[in-house]
């Protein structure tokens, strides 16, 4: 691990393969570390010839916002938007784009690929739209576009999303374990002793309660990206299971429908976590599109 401090934000982050292979951004969801990314999947897409960077988001695991935070009320913020009022955030996630961005930009990277997940499927977009010449490919998992709209979680999935306070380290524990079962698929029985595993192993890494609600309220605060996508012009491959229970599918294919161009692959049965028995399917769908876009600077050549 090392870190880049860039200004406001200070990341974490990891490079893993030959500096001469192309670099290739992982983006990570809400609230998540860069070991939330499975070892065995950036193997992977090392063996590929990429050389994988992925990083803490600013305000979580090891990486810190170095401003002091103004304060803001998640429960309220929650509220206003379910009324259709504005939401304030402490910062945005064209803001945690930038991070991205001065993140390659200290690494002396000048041009990459980037596969972001959820939240940061939604960062991706915004990287992209920011610095399209340098991105040469965008993949973006089980991701959103934030139209108004689209299909919503259950309610109770979203409650345990915000519930991030915690008295003592079993409790946080319990939770992130009830979390990750709720974002699993229906088709896979969890282990509960692994899901509790899981969250030890991230919770004994850093612990970041108060950071990850302001990730939720910076994209409570998100307008539509509809108009963002409608002018994109990356190569992006989407890819969305069917049993989504946080962004449903609709998102996905909503998001694909909106990026001129692009590819859409839908997994059966995957929900919204990196399950064992998805790894293959993911894997599948992305490495043929990466390695197709490896080399690939057509694109850029146009713009």
């Amino acid at each position: 691990m090392q870190r880049a401090e860039l200004g406001a934000v200070s990341l974490v982050y990891q490079s893993v393969g030959a500096p001469r292979d192309p670099a290739l951004l992982l983006v990570m969801g809400l609230g998540g570390q860069l070991i939330h990314w499975p070892d065995d999947v950036v193997e992977a897409l090392c063996r590929q010839g990429f050389r994988v960077i992925r990083y803490d988001n600013r305000d979580v695991g090891l990486s810190r916002w170095n401003q002091v935070p103004p304060s803001a009320n998640l429960t309220v913020e929650l509220l206003r938007y379910k009324l259709g009022l504005p939401v304030a955030a402490p910062y945005t996630l064209t803001d945690m784009a930038d991070d991205g961005l001065r993140l390659m930009d200290a690494l002396g990277v000048r041009q990459f690929h980037v596969l972001g997940v959820s939240m940061g499927g939604m960062i991706a977009q915004h990287l992209a739209a920011m610095a399209p010449e340098r991105v040469r490919s965008l993949t973006l998992v089980m991701s959103s576009s934030g139209a108004a709209g689209l299909p919503a979680p259950a309610p109770a999935l979203v409650q345990l999303l915000a519930r991030r306070s915690a008295p003592n380290r079993e409790v946080a524990i319990e939770q992130q374990a009830d979390l990750l079962a709720a974002l699993g698929s229906p088709e896979v029985r969890d282990d509960r002793a692994v899901l509790l595993h899981q969250a030890a192993v991230a919770y004994d890494r850093a612990f970041n309660p108060d950071g990850a609600k302001r990730q939720i309220m910076a994209i409570l605060a998100e307008p539509s990206r509809v108009e963002l996508l409608n002018q994109l012009r990356v190569p992006t491959l989407v890819v969305h299971g069917t049993a989504d229970p946080l962004l449903p599918v609709m998102h996905g294919v909503h998001l694909a429908a909106h990026i001129q161009g692009s590819q859409l692959r839908l997994i059966p049965g995957l929900a919204h976590r990196f399950q064992e028995p998805f790894k293959a399917p993911l894997l599948g769908a992305v490495l043929p599109y990466l390695q197709a876009h490896r080399q690939d600077v057509t694109h850029i050549a146009g713009l």
